[in-house]
């Protein structure tokens, strides 16, 4: 028999890994409740003409399809079942496929019920998505994303209230030093406009979004490769080096600015997002304008933004931006949509690296009872329900083992309390809880341990 492995780019979770992960989801939930986003879900799988198109010429070959099987393959030329080459097999055959993120299906979403939501409507999603993408450290196939958008207002407002999302999450997840990048999209496409690209918009974008891993001789050797003259791309430098505050960096772009309508709007825009942020402290977030930063999916149009870690190198650990015209795609115009998206898995290799989660036992259970057997084991599962019934997690030893090897049951479970209760605890209504940190042993009655395990 074959040695059972894992599919490439997919993990197991231990208790303990999930008891952190636990501890993310719940910390990004909290703030997402506060910020005033509802939750909704969306089903794994899609069909592919939803998901196909939205993401751009790279994010379309990471798409996961799936082969239709069963009654769903009544019909069908046998050769094409034969194809070797996935790339080319029908439409037929790979109608559905699994979900890329959480955003395109939103927009799905929103149009289909756009008669039943009160806008503007602020959603949040945590959940998988799966990408067939090339596994390496911070990046895998199957992994979280938790989002939240806005969809439905033009307004900036929201997209200052997601940088302070931003802030507001990872400082409660006791990050210490992370910048906030941002960019507006209409920048990029005013430069296009003004150096005479924008036949070549897409390949500006795709080269661009590769700053991170290549820097900027690797971008400017795409570039080249892509077909940008010497000339273009030396303008492109320019844009690479701007330096100085926010407001010193805008006014660098104002005198490019010359005839690009859209890229002086993109300027107002960050202008407006940032006079948000004026008004209010953050609490640990550092911001920078980052001319570079470009998001390769297609779907943004307007303020877009990173999150990078200045102790670890792991790229963003989150990222967003806005989206005015992706249900547009679905036949529906006029929903702008903004939101942002935590990556789980990043910030849990993070938050392990630098040992930031808080102590936390791999089990809830708070309280084992152990087991003597004969009547005191009916006694002590009467005690158990009892104890369950005040909402505390506790278990009973399966068998009247020794005790020294229910104590170590205990002790690898991390359950912090084990309970006493023979015949002579029975007798006299008064049992032994002992705390198998402190070995602190104390003699309670029923209604004392309930108040000493809540």
């Amino acid at each position: 028999m074959a040695k059972p492995t894992l599919a490439k780019g997919m993990r197991d979770f231990s208790p303990q890994e999930i008891r952190y992960r636990e501890y993310i989801f719940s910390t990004i939930k909290s703030a997402f409740t506060k910020y005033g986003f509802m939750p909704i879900e969306t089903p794994a799988i899609e069909n592919m003409e939803v998901l196909s198109g939205k993401y751009g010429e790279e994010g379309d070959k990471l798409l996961f399809k799936i082969l239709n099987s069963g009654n769903f393959l009544e019909g069908v030329n046998e050769d094409l079942l034969s194809q070797k080459d996935y790339k080319k097999l029908s439409p037929a055959i790979t109608e559905k496929g699994l979900r890329y993120d959480l955003t395109v299906p939103l927009a799905r979403y929103v149009v289909m019920n756009r008669n039943d939501i009160n806008f503007p409507f602020k959603r949040y999603h945590i959940d998988r998505v799966w990408r067939a993408d090339r596994p390496q450290r911070g990046r895998y196939r199957e992994f979280y994303q938790c989002d939240a958008d806005i969809i439905g207002s033009y307004a900036l407002l929201y997209d200052a209230e997601c940088i302070a999302l931003f802030d507001e999450v990872l400082s409660a997840l006791n990050m210490s030093a992370f910048t906030i990048k941002i960019n507006n999209r209409k920048i990029l496409s005013g430069m296009a406009e003004e150096w005479g690209f924008t036949d070549k918009f897409t390949s500006f974008t795709i080269a661009l979004d590769k700053w991170d891993k290549i820097g900027e001789e690797g971008v400017v050797r795409e570039l080249g490769e892509r077909g940008f003259s010497e000339t273009q791309i030396h303008r492109m430098q320019q844009l690479f080096r701007i330096k100085g505050t926010h407001e010193e960096k805008l006014k660098t772009l104002d005198s490019w600015f010359l005839t690009s309508e859209v890229g002086k709007k993109g300027v107002a825009e960050l202008r407006e997002v940032l006079s948000f942020l004026s008004e209010i402290t953050l609490h640990k977030a550092e911001t920078e304008l980052d001319f570079t930063l470009a998001r390769g999916l297609d779907y943004y149009t307007s303020t877009i933004f990173e999150v990078v870690l200045k102790e670890v190198k792991m790229g963003s650990i989150a990222s967003g931006g806005r989206y005015d015209e992706l249900t547009a795609t679905f036949g529906v115009p006029d929903m702008p949509g903004v939101g942002i998206s935590f990556g789980a898995e990043r910030i849990y290799d993070v938050m392990k690296e630098l040992n930031l989660f808080p102590e936390m036992s791999p089990s809830s259970v708070k309280v084992l009872l152990i087991n003597f057997g004969g009547k005191e084991e009916k006694s002590n599962f009467y005690m158990l329900h009892k104890i369950r019934q005040n909402n505390i997690a506790a278990e009973m030893y399966p068998s009247d083992a020794k005790i020294v090897k229910q104590i170590t049951y205990a002790e690898k479970k991390g359950i912090p309390f084990i309970l006493i209760a023979g015949e002579k605890e029975w007798e006299t209504g008064q049992f032994q809880l002992k705390n198998l940190a402190t070995r602190e042993q104390v003699e309670v009655g029923l209604e004392e341990l309930i108040i000493k395990l809540t």
